[in-house]
């Protein structure tokens, strides 16, 4: 005789539902013990089920991927020059070196040279 499941008790939807939300609840509760100033979540992630300790994998707390930090700082540099050049800071490329760093090194070589 095959074995058939109890009809009286719950599906097994139902079970797995009434463990995630125990699962939810424990891990909310937990979640409120621990030290609210350190490892801060916001309200508006802690809504969604965001927990210390988990970083989001969208939204504008996500980690950004390496390729999108490279242009993100590559875009930063070109709007610190344009700043620099709006203050009338402009970055000198083909100025020759200073002539009082090689006086100081051609004095120094003549001291050593009437030491000895």
């Amino acid at each position: 005789m095959p074995s058939v499941k109890n009809p009286n008790g719950p599906s097994k939807n139902r079970l797995a539902a009434r463990s995630a939300k125990a699962r939810k609840t424990n891990q909310k509760r937990s979640a409120g013990s621990i030290d609210k100033n350190n490892n801060r979540v916001t309200k508006a992630d802690e809504k969604r089920g965001a927990r210390p300790g988990l970083l989001p994998t969208s939204g504008p707390n996500a980690a950004l991927s390496s390729k999108k930090r490279r242009k993100l700082e590559r875009k930063m540099g070109y709007a610190l020059k344009r700043k620099m050049e709006a203050e009338g800071e402009v970055e000198m490329k083909d100025a020759p070196e200073d002539e009082k760093v090689k006086t100081t090194e051609e004095e120094m070589a003549v001291d050593t040279e009437n030491i000895s």
